[in-house]
């Protein structure tokens, strides 16, 4: 018997690399000491596991060895959606990579090492392999999978590869796994052939048969929010491995049921063979796989003896490597904590991550308020405070008629561009990546024009290099990396559309660069075969700004396929379905972390009235043939696990972004007064060797009079306790997310310390000048582009000056409360305590219809009439 996966995804082809399989040998089980613990830093986890496989060759009885060493990066107070890092060495070499790793479309490999969470704790990380009393234990019944057939096997009787299992002690029993009694009858199970099934138990205790898509959990289907988070790696012609696997909570997936409540085990199987007690060589249990090794599976099954979809058989889930998991209090807790009515911060997407761990630490201690953050743009964010909406914003510069405001240090951070690019002949993922202002500036302004029917047609295209990664300026600074092929995803660079501060210092980065604008001002960049220039649409663009624009309206005169052409007239400009920005930093994030391009050229349909061409997104990209490049927070990027860019400082320097990078960057800032940010430019960073460019400050910014008492003590708290145990590095609650650099009493952020707290002191004072009264509500004075700097409207750096002209002074004495129950209703403004890292935006609708991986994945096994998926 064979598994059959013959999978649109293999349609991306390939170069593979030839390599012999890594040696085994009885003494390196022998060696293999099986533990599992704590890793030797931070909040790793580390095991050893000795693989051994017993079979028969030509050689007669044969037995191979390896010791299994599986390391990760963290494992503790993790958050829905965060990314572990999982390592390993002395596993099997993987035959026949599959492009797509995850759920079913990773099955045609042999050799792979199957990452699957599953509820429960493992009996192995305990004495006797016992949990705790009262304890679940982890079962193939509780791992998760995203369909059936990952779940389903079938073979003639006695044929079975689990069937010839002698670790399964050659049980030739009908039906494994399961209770016959709990098989539904659209499983169309028969007499006529034997098989393997393994359930799925809830927490809950409702069994789903797993043997049809009617008899799955609901999470588990097609049309799922996101791409399953169950993987079959590969393991490269060295032994080693490493991939970033994604956990998931019950804000998600109920039916899996993982929570700060409810324990999980990351499940790492390497897959080494079945151990078969069959003298006859040629039995199907003593197959040893016939894929090459390190090489791309072009559309051959794998031999069943060695391949994934038969984890659960005894052999393999003895060989399983656990790994706990152990999950933060999500900020969605307060809802429910009784904490009361919240106090509404606003503004910048930059504290994200930080919000995430802070949150929790305010709405379960009575002591303190329950703290309430919503993202929103600065200026709009900083017009709520003003107006009285809003206890305080979350601001990385200086709002208009911002007298009587003081600015807090409250979180040092800043943004990266992040990327997946994979090295050729299927070489495994790009590290290192340099990046500068000029071709940064090159794919914001739509100037690689994705196609050469787009630069046959698209005016000032002609001349320029298809995409980024064919450009002489990016290939000097990144020898190595392909430049055979061109794809729209690698001419652009993932953005947002909403203002930003972020985009403001992007943009002057580009604008502190002279060679950056002479480009944008229409100056010809001339290179190699490439007289490379500025899309026509953006040329002689002034910068900074805070929002990118979509100016680029060409379109096609003809059509040049059946999806541009079914539009019509309604035929929308090209160069913007390439360059489409998302609404959220958080939501590029997430596309990084799925490789999936928000690129709007692919097309569905058949043409039919029924089923018209439409235009949308593009399938992701196949593991070994990635290059996307997109604009992150900090804090999103190393809680997703992203790989970011150095970006030049200094001509000829690239700095990291790192801890020391933005030190470097934060020694640069000067202080302003005692109540206003610090100057942080990017002419000042290009003066530097070591500074990161990307390098920014979030502010706590609030009103030092006006604000009624109560409201006044809270945001006062609150820029103590995130200026104090807030920026204590960890993954607890209340600690400082990964992406921070800690706010400290002493060394280059002292300032910034220093600063937070006389602004804490200003507002709980709410002291008004002598010749002012306080101030009321009011309507907010229209807000700034966030680039400009308005000077202090007194040069004292007391709090002093009258309310903004917009806002008429209010009757003496009064004060400007806070609305601190219902948030305003804006489409601009999204809770971190609402939504969590929920990936319902990652469309499904496209999932279903993956572009090259559209074809319905067909696994079938002989002789199995399965139902239809819905």
């Amino acid at each position: 018997m064979r598994l059959l996966a013959l999978l649109a995804a293999l349609a991306f082809g390939g170069a593979g690399i030839v390599a012999a399989l890594p040696g085994s040998s009885a003494s390196a089980a022998q060696s293999c000491a099986t533990q599992y613990g704590k890793g030797s830093h931070g909040d790793g986890w580390s095991a050893s596991e000795a693989l051994t496989r017993s079979f028969y060759d030509a050689n007669g009885a044969t037995r191979t060895s390896n010791c299994f060493h599986l390391s990760v990066n963290k494992h503790t107070d993790l958050q829905d959606h965060e990314r572990i890092t999982v390592n390993w060495t002395g596993a099997h070499v993987t035959g026949g990579r599959s492009l797509n790793p995850y759920g079913e479309t990773g099955l045609p490999q042999e050799y792979p090492v199957v990452l699957m969470e599953c509820r429960g704790l493992d009996p192995k990380d305990y004495p006797d392999e016992r949990v705790p009393k009262g304890a679940e234990a982890v079962s193939p019944d509780t791992c998760w999978t995203n369909t059936y057939f990952q779940r389903t096997n079938s073979a003639d009787p006695g044929q079975g590869i689990w069937e010839q299992d002698a670790s399964n002690g050659d049980d030739t029993d009908h039906i494994q796994g399961i209770d016959p009694g709990q098989i539904p009858t659209d499983c169309n199970v028969n007499a006529n052939f034997d098989y393997l099934i393994t359930p799925f138990e809830t927490g809950k205790g409702k069994v789903y048969a797993g043997c049809s898509s009617q008899s799955m959990p609901p999470e588990a289907t097609v049309n799922s929010v996101s791409i399953p988070n169950e993987a079959y790696a590969f393991t490269n012609t060295d032994g080693t491995g490493s991939f970033p696997f994604e956990v998931r909570t019950s804000l998600e997936n109920q039916s899996l049921g993982c929570s700060s409540s409810v324990r999980c085990t990351l499940e790492v199987i390497p897959i080494d063979g079945i151990t078969c007690d069959n003298t006859d060589a040629t039995a199907p249990c003593n197959q040893t796989g016939d894929l090459p090794p390190g090489q791309v599976n072009t559309g051959q099954a794998p031999q069943d003896a060695v391949a994934p979809a038969f984890w659960a058989s005894a052999s393999n889930w003895e060989r399983r490597v656990p790994v706990p998991l152990d999950f933060a209090q999500p900020p969605t807790v307060c809802t429910v904590a009784k904490a009361g009515k919240p106090v509404p911060f606003y503004g910048s997407e930059l504290l994200d991550q930080a919000a995430l761990q802070w949150i929790p630490a305010y709405c379960l201690n009575k002591r303190r308020f329950n703290w309430q953050d919503n993202v929103m743009p600065d200026d709009a964010a900083f017009g709520l405070m003003q107006g009285g909406t809003a206890a305080a914003a979350e601001v990385s510069g200086r709002g208009q008629g911002d007298t009587g405001i003081g600015y807090a240090p409250t979180a040092a951070t800043g943004w990266a561009v992040a990327y997946d690019i994979d090295k050729p002949d299927n070489a495994g993922q790009e590290t290192t990546l340099k990046l500068n202002a000029l071709l940064l500036a090159k794919l914001l302004t739509e100037s690689y024009p994705g196609s050469t029917t787009v630069a046959a047609a698209h005016p000032g295209f002609k001349t320029n290099p298809l995409s980024l990664n064919l450009d002489p300026d990016f290939t000097k600074l990144n020898p190595g990396l392909d430049v055979s092929h061109w794809s729209e995803a690698a001419a652009t660079i993932l953005a947002t559309s909403t203002s930003s501060q972020v985009m403001d210092e992007v943009t002057s980065y580009i604008a502190a660069d002279p060679r950056a604008m002479a480009f944008v001002d229409g100056k010809p960049e001339h290179d190699g075969p490439y007289t490379m220039r500025v899309n026509p649409a953006y040329q002689k663009m002034r910068l900074p700004v805070d929002s990118w624009p979509q100016l680029d309206t060409w379109q096609f005169r003809a059509a040049p396929n059946s999806c541009l052409k079914a539009q019509g007239t309604s035929m929308p400009p090209y160069m913007p379905l390439l360059a489409n920005p998302m609404t959220s930093m958080q939501l590029v994030a997430q596309a990084l972390l799925y490789s999936w391009p928000n690129v709007e050229t692919g097309c569905t349909g058949t043409g039919t009235t029924s089923d018209p061409y439409q235009l949308g997104r593009i399938a992701p990209q196949g593991y070994g043939n990635r290059f996307m490049l997109g604009l992150v927070t900090l804090g999103d990027a190393q809680r997703y696990g992203l790989t970011t860019a150095s970006l030049q400082a200094a001509s000829g320097h690239y700095v990291a972004a790192d801890s020391a990078g933005i030190k470097a960057a934060l020694s640069l800032a000067e202080p302003t007064s005692k109540l206003r940010p610090f100057d942080l430019t990017q002419a000042s960073i290009r003066t530097s060797k070591k500074a990161y460019p990307g390098s920014m400050v979030v502010y706590t910014a609030a009103k030092t009079y006006g604000l009624a008492t109560s409201t006044a003590a809270d945001v006062a708290q609150f820029i103590r306790v995130s200026t104090t145990e807030g920026q204590q590095p960890g993954r607890g609650n209340g600690q400082l997310a990964a992406g921070y650099v800690p706010i400290a009493k002493t060394g280059v952020t002292k300032r910034l310390y220093g600063q937070a707290q006389q602004v804490a002191d200003a507002i709980a004072k709410q002291k008004a000048p002598p010749s002012q009264p306080p101030t009321g509500g009011g309507t907010p004075p229209p807000s700034h582009p966030s680039g400009s700097q308005p000077p202090p409207t007194t040069p004292s750096d007391a709090p002093t000056g009258g309310p903004p002209s917009s806002q008429p002074p209010a009757p003496s004495g009064s004060t400007s409360p806070i609305a601190s129950g219902p948030i305003v209703t804006t489409a601009a403004v999204t809770s971190r305590t609402g939504g969590g890292l929920m990936l319902a935006l990652i469309g499904v609708g496209a999932l279903a219809s993956l572009g090259v991986l559209a074809g319905r994945i067909a696994l079938w096994r002989k002789g199995v009439r399965w139902a239809p998926r819905p």
